[in-house]
């Protein structure tokens, strides 16, 4: 795709649960269906399930009211809910928004004490005005919501006379009475950023640390589209130095703690062409989940009481070139018999980064690339229930095939991504070891003819299985297979109204395993949903 075509283009959520388990008749019949998109369509809207909610007391707060026209955060406060108590079977985030106009797609945050609890992306709009909602179980944070804290959150957006969509958003934090399903961590902790850079101190008795990151490619520049950038002597648009792979690192006092693949997250003015994404937007784009990784086999350099120096990165990006953004939280659980749990890092070993990116020149350029590594960490821990050692093992790989013509008039990748970890402990009661096997994948081209007519056709996929296994018998497992697909067109450089855009979407969201099954379908054709269906 020409670049600076995707540059120009770049800048919903759940039904209710009632509505997932029907008859799957389609929700629109075919005479409905208009020959091209209009001024107005549905609402965005994603195949992912709701959140699942006890049938407890519930009490409800607002965490922000705000109208985004600029870079301007809003600021607030929060207090802990009256009459649920200060424990919560589960806790739920609902983001309610509307646009109406024209705007480019916008990235977002909300902190509560300086803690990310969401980070979102916004549907583009139609002239007439759009609606739509982001669910998120939040339980894990429950420690910051016990406190008064303050409330930051950003969706920076420019209204002008040509971009005149104001983002409004109405956030509200809904606890349910009760004990959790898994416990809760005991301390969330943003990093600190000191003069010596980013520091976190632990309480001195953690037994189990968990770091979140919030990673995106982002901000319009090419590391946006990091996934389509070569090396040279390539003759591409956007070069980085390794071509396209990313890695995503952790470090405690410069030690590698961990690393995970970035998710290709495809934003809804991506590819060149908004009208894949009116209505049902790719896979993670509302609700971006944050990469996870187990520091737990570092717990005993931690847990000494003194400031420590995290620092993530993200491998790959060429020198000076900005565009990722990686905000930390730290997750972490207590012994409550301890003061104090020392412990040692044991292992730490890595492999070097493995990898090839070939140009074969041509009326069509191709780039080959492979690329992986693997990381093994373990440590252990002195508990009041006996010595705990944790290994965690991951292993990243990489591959794509990215080919284009002379002006990047054709231009098409297909990519895969692999993250496969195994987090195993030993000595407190049988020997459990989870195995997580997570596969990322996109195939798609855009081209652009000689009458200015551009299509854009692309599949991606968030895959992922696990299992757990507890003294060699297997305790839980489950697969999740979320797949969209869409094929749109319209004529560039014209008034919206001579764009005569056609395109289709479908998502489905299949997740089975030992706490039940869900499987969702949805079908849009030039804005109507034509299907909504319903398999398990």
């Amino acid at each position: 795709m020409r670049r600076k075509l995707v540059m120009s283009m770049l800048a919903g959520a759940a039904l209710l649960a009632s509505a997932l388990f029907g008859t799957g008749a389609p929700t629109a019949r075919a005479v409905d269906v208009p020959a091209e998109f209009g001024t107005d369509w549905h609402d965005p809207v994603t195949a992912a399930p709701p959140v699942g909610r006890p049938h407890t007391r519930s009490c409800q707060v607002t965490l922000a009211d705000a109208r985004f026209r600029d870079f301007t955060p809003y600021r607030g406060a929060y207090a802990p809910p009256e009459g649920c108590g200060d424990r919560w079977s589960k806790v739920v985030l609902r983001l309610d928004g509307k646009v109406k106009g024209r705007q480019y797609d916008r990235l977002g945050y909300l902190r509560v004490g300086g803690v990310e609890v969401l980070r979102t992306s916004t549907p583009e709009p139609s002239p007439d005005g759009i609606e739509w909602h982001v669910e998120k179980d939040v339980t894990r944070y429950g420690e910051t919501f016990r406190a008064a804290r303050d409330v930051e959150m950003l969706i920076g957006n420019v209204v002008d006379d040509t971009y005149t969509g104001v983002i409004d958003v109405h956030v509200t934090l809904t606890f349910y009475a009760g004990r959790p399903a898994a416990p809760a961590p005991d301390r969330v902790l943003p990093l600190a950023d000191t003069p010596a850079g980013t520091t976190l101190t632990t309480p001195r008795n953690s037994e189990r640390i968990v770091a979140e990151v919030y990673a995106t490619g982002s901000g319009g520049g090419c590391e946006e589209f990091w996934y389509l950038t070569v090396a040279d002597p390539a003759p591409y648009s956007c070069k980085a130095d390794h071509g396209p792979y990313r890695e995503v690192r952790i470090s405690v006092d410069g030690r590698l703690a961990g690393i995970a693949a970035p998710y290709p997250h495809v934003w809804t003015g991506g590819w060149s062409n908004p009208f894949l994404w009116y209505v049902v937007p790719a896979p993670r784009a509302f609700d971006v989940r944050p990469l996870e990784y187990d520091l737990t086999p570092f717990a005993g350099l931690l847990n000494d009481g003194r400031p420590h120096r995290v620092e993530v990165s993200v491998a790959g990006v060429p020198t000076g070139q900005q565009g990722w953004s990686t905000p930390v939280n730290v997750l972490v659980w207590q012994d409550p018999h301890r003061a104090h749990v020392p412990g040692a890092l044991t292992e730490d070993t890595a492999t070097d980064l493995a990898g090839s990116s070939v140009y074969t020149p041509g009326p069509e350029h191709r780039v080959d690339t492979g690329a992986g590594r693997r990381l093994t960490v373990s440590g252990y821990l002195d508990t009041s229930h006996g010595r705990v050692t944790t290994t965690v093992t991951r292993t990243l790989a990489h591959t794509s095939v990215h080919r284009w013509t002379g002006g990047e008039n054709t231009d098409g990748l297909d990519a895969s991504w692999s993250d496969d970890e195994t987090v195993g402990t030993t000595g407190q009661g049988p020997a459990r070891t989870t195995r997580t096997h997570r596969t990322y994948t996109m195939n798609g081209t855009v081209t652009l003819g000689p009458d200015d007519r551009l299509r854009t056709v692309l599949t991606v996929g968030d895959h992922a299985s696990a299992v757990t296994r507890e003294g060699g018998r297997r305790t839980a497992w489950s697969r999740l297979d979320d797949t969209y697909s869409g094929d749109a067109a319209y004529t560039l450089d014209v008034p919206r109204d001579q764009r005569h855009a056609v395109g289709t979407s479908t998502e489905r969201y299949r997740l089975i395993g030992s706490a039940g099954c869900y499987d969702r379908s949805l079908t849009t054709v030039q804005g109507v949903l034509t299907e909504d269906r319903a398999r398990c």
